[in-house]
């Protein structure tokens, strides 16, 4: 797995959503993990070959899972 660190949970989101249009498929809709920090927000996807990839954001200016 790769993983991609984005600006924000608003370019998190447009990043699946996009990659979601152009051929990957969806393998964890974003949002929060209990598992993870607070602030950890993340989408998970399968690129057209099957690989698994991650964007994430953990700006803590954003609110968090509990906030």
């Amino acid at each position: 797995m790769v993983a991609f660190e984005a600006r924000n949970q608003k370019q998190v989101c447009d990043l699946h959503a996009a990659a979601l249009e152009t051929g990957g498929r969806d393998d964890g809709a974003p949002g929060f993990i209990k598992a993870y920090c607070p602030n950890f927000f993340v989408a998970y996807l399968r690129d057209p070959q099957g690989n698994k990839i991650a964007v994430f954001s953990s700006d803590q200016s954003e609110p968090g899972r509990d906030g």
